[in-house]
């Protein structure tokens, strides 16, 4: 089964977060490099709900760092909003994976930042890795479940 540059876009994912007073800036508005943080809250929770836990793929003895990002603000978040992450896969190999995220506030869906990130599969070791036949059946498996 080969599984090179498949293009996933659906299911999308979505948690909530509500921004706490130490997220935010000197100008009270949510601290750039913070939105890294909600794109990886939301990965960590896509993976967990449609393929596997974070932990259960480093017991398998698998690493997937972040290789490459891009994050594009549109709009502040401040504290105490509520904002929901939005994650989907949007490609994957058999070395890598690719999530896309837009971070939205709640009350109106308004998006504040949108963007992606791009993650290596390397060994213990640090060298780099097929993904797992596993998880690439149940990435096929998520790629055909209908949009929430």
């Amino acid at each position: 089964m080969s599984f090179f540059k498949i293009s996933l876009t659906e299911p999308v994912h979505l948690c909530s977060y509500r921004v706490l007073y130490g997220d935010t800036d000197a100008g009270g508005v949510v601290y750039n490099a913070n939105y890294l943080r909600f794109f990886e809250l939301g990965r960590s929770s896509f993976m967990r709900q449609f393929v596997s836990s974070y932990r259960e793929i480093e017991e398998a003895g698998f690493i997937l760092p972040v290789v490459e990002t891009y994050l594009r603000y549109k709009a502040p978040a401040r504290y105490d909003d509520l904002i929901t992450i939005k994650t989907s896969m949007l490609q994957i190999s058999n070395y890598s994976w690719r999530f896309n995220h837009h971070v939205l506030l709640a009350a109106n869906d308004k998006l504040l930042a949108k963007g992606f990130t791009a993650h290596a599969c390397v060994n213990k070791a640090g060298k780099l890795a097929k993904l797992p036949p596993e998880y690439l059946v149940k990435i096929a498996e998520v790629a055909s479940l209908p949009a929430p």
